[in-house]
């Protein structure tokens, strides 16, 4: 698991096309509620070797946040083939995020 958001977010394109179950994580470095998070989501992911996992930075001018709406930080979004089969913002247990995986059937 990558420690810290990538400033090189991918278009929503790119996205939407991805094939097989990915993790869009939205947050900052710089947020308390994603560091405390961190251990949780970690944790909850660390089996799962199929999972795309994307860490993306978010915030003002972003515009792939934007495009999903997002709001708080962190926020999981879970997708299948590029289509969104759940989220999950400011988790707060491993269990609600193998929860949001398990949608995707992952």
């Amino acid at each position: 698991m990558s420690s810290s958001y990538n400033s090189d977010a991918p278009a929503r394109h790119d996205i939407d096309a991805l094939a097989g179950v990915t993790l869009l994580e939205f947050g900052t470095d710089w947020c308390g509620h994603c560091r405390m998070a961190q251990p949780i989501i970690a944790a909850a992911i660390a089996k799962q070797s199929e999972l795309r996992h994307l860490k993306v930075e978010d915030g003002k001018g972003r515009p792939l946040g934007r495009s999903f709406g997002v709001k708080l930080w962190p926020t999981l979004i879970c997708l299948r083939d590029g289509q969104e089969v759940g989220r999950l913002v400011r988790p707060a247990s491993g269990a609600a995020v193998q929860e949001l995986l398990a949608r995707a059937g992952k």
